[in-house]
């Protein structure tokens, strides 16, 4: 069974934009992890995956184990 996101017993390292945060283990809302590490919601976050950046959505969510890595950066604007 996974933690809920607000169990303190269950915390875990990630590392975004090379600086370490602790989080709870278990699923987050990408808005949610963005605002508990402090990336502003005008930036994107990526997260690093074998060697390559994956964009994360802020609407979807993502599963927090411990040991992820993420970059923030400027919004991009897409091309129509």
């Amino acid at each position: 069974m996974v933690a809920p996101p607000n169990d303190h017993r269950h915390e875990v390292v990630i590392t975004v934009d090379r600086q370490p945060h602790t989080v709870p283990v278990g699923r987050h809302l990408v808005a949610d992890l963005k605002k508990l590490v402090g990336v502003t919601a005008d930036r994107e976050l990526d997260e690093l995956k074998k060697g390559a950046l994956v964009p994360l959505d802020d609407s979807g969510h993502i599963t927090i184990h411990g040991g992820e890595v993420f970059i923030s950066h400027v919004l991009t604007g897409g091309s129509a």
